[in-house]
This record gives structure tokens, C-alpha cells and sequence, in this order.
């Protein structure tokens, strides 16, 4: 495993078992929201087969059987830890019908042409180099496919005149810490979302990667943006 990757699934086998906590309370529980429009929209297509990246502790697995209870759900994550506390929330058909898996997402363990969407949430940031994802991605895609990526707004735009991006910097990496224990991982996460790429500029990596189509969605103000792209 590259270093980068290792170091990425290191920190997170490490907060695994706050994961869930700290999304809710740093979220303000606006998390399980967004991710509940992503699963809506990754579905609007139709189809019977979704594989969910930087699936984590399974959240957004178990939004689009909600949505779709015969839908089947290949969720995959390069950190064991993660995938291990959302096998616990597993019960009856979701047992059945969500897969969890431990793969990169820049060489996934999956045939081509093989799936009707795929969800991303609060993990493109985490894959280096993108690219390399996005080509699995439209490999892995049936024609039509449809990807959808949840992600945080980037602290290289103001968001409520500067007062989200006060909280990625001052906030945010002293509560994950005290709660998590953890010096690094919550200094991490706000790091990487001051340096992601603006909406528009994903966009452009999208459509460059041989997306047919891609367009934004800003939830709550442009603090989390819905990414959509699509396949010929």
C-alpha cells in the first residue's frame, strides 16, 4: 500500500470506533441529511446494482436500502477497522444485500460494466490521485451509470462570510481530538478540506477524466457540495 494510503487507513482504523459519533456531533446531525440526498440522487437512474467507496461504517449502504430494499450494495474501503464496526449495524436482509469489502478504489475488485451507480462520501479527498479512481469508477459503471460524491465544501471558498472556514481551522480539530484521542486525524480531515479543489474545479477533473457530464448541488449553504457525473 502506497505510504499516503497506509497513513490514510491508519488514522482512520484509529478513530473507527468514534467515527459515528463525531459525525453527528461535528455535523450538528446534518450528516445522515446529506447523506440521505445522496443516496436519493445516486438512485433517480433506476438499477439494481450500487458500489459504495470509502463506504466507512456502511451509512450510506444502508440509506439506499432504505431507499431500494432489493438493491445490492458492494461497499468498499482500504481501512478494515471502518468496515468492522459497520458490519455491526448488519441485520436480517441488509446482511444479504450489503457486501462489505476491503479494496482500493484505484483498483477495485469488480468486473466492468458491472454497476448502476456508485457513491462517494466524505472520501474523494482521501484518494491520491483522483484520477486514478475516476478511471475504476467509468471502467466498473454500466453505460448510463450515474457517480454521485458527497463532499465538504472547500475552505479555499468563504462559507457564511468566513465562519465555516473559522470552524475547519480553530473548532473542529479540538473537538475531534479531545473526543478521538487522537493528535493527528481531526487536524487531518480540516487540513484536507482547506485544500480540496472549488465545485467547479471537480467538475472539470470530472469531465476530464471522460464523464460525459458533471454539475454540482450545494447543500446547506455550500457547506457539503452533491457532485454528480455520468457515463455515455
Amino acid at each position: 500500500m502506497p505510504p499516503h494510503d497506509a497513513a490514510v487507513a491508519g488514522m482512520f482504523g484509529r478513530i473507527a470506533r468514534f467515527y459515528d459519533l463525531l459525525n453527528r456531533l461535528l455535523s450538528f446531525g446534518l450528516d445522515r441529511f446529506w447523506r440521505a440526498v445522496l443516496a436519493r440522487k445516486a438512485l433517480e437512474n433506476g438499477g439494481m446494482t450500487a458500489l459504495d467507496l470509502a463506504a466507512g461504517t456502511l451509512d450510506v449502504s444502508l440509506a439506499l436500502r432504505r431507499l431500494r430494499p432489493k438493491i445490492i450494495v458492494a461497499a468498499l474501503d482500504f481501512c478494515p477497522a471502518m468496515l468492522a464496526r459497520g458490519r455491526r449495524k448488519l441485520e436480517g436482509e441488509n446482511s444479504l444485500r450489503v457486501l462489505p469489502v476491503v479494496a482500493d478504489a484505484k483498483c477495485l475488485p469488480v468486473k466492468a460494466a458491472s454497476t448502476d451507480c456508485i457513491t462517494v462520501a466524505f472520501g474523494i479527498r482521501n484518494i491520491l490521485p483522483r484520477q486514478a479512481a475516476y478511471a475504476e469508477m467509468l471502467r466498473v459503471l454500466r453505460p448510463g451509470g450515474r457517480v454521485c460524491i458527497l463532499e465538504f465544501g472547500s475552505g479555499r471558498e468563504r462559507i457564511w462570510g468566513g465562519i465555516y472556514n473559522f470552524y475547519l481551522k480553530a473548532i473542529l480539530p479540538g473537538i475531534g481530538r479531545v473526543i478521538s484521542r487522537d493528535k493527528t486525524a481531526y487536524g487531518y480531515l480540516a487540513e484536507s478540506i482547506r485544500a480540496f479543489p472549488t465545485a467547479r474545479d471537480l467538475e472539470a477533473e470530472l469531465l476530464e477524466a471522460g464523464f460525459t457530464s458533471a454539475w454540482h448541488q450545494k447543500l446547506t449553504s455550500g457547506i457539503v457540495c452533491l457532485h454528480v457525473a455520468e457515463k455515455a
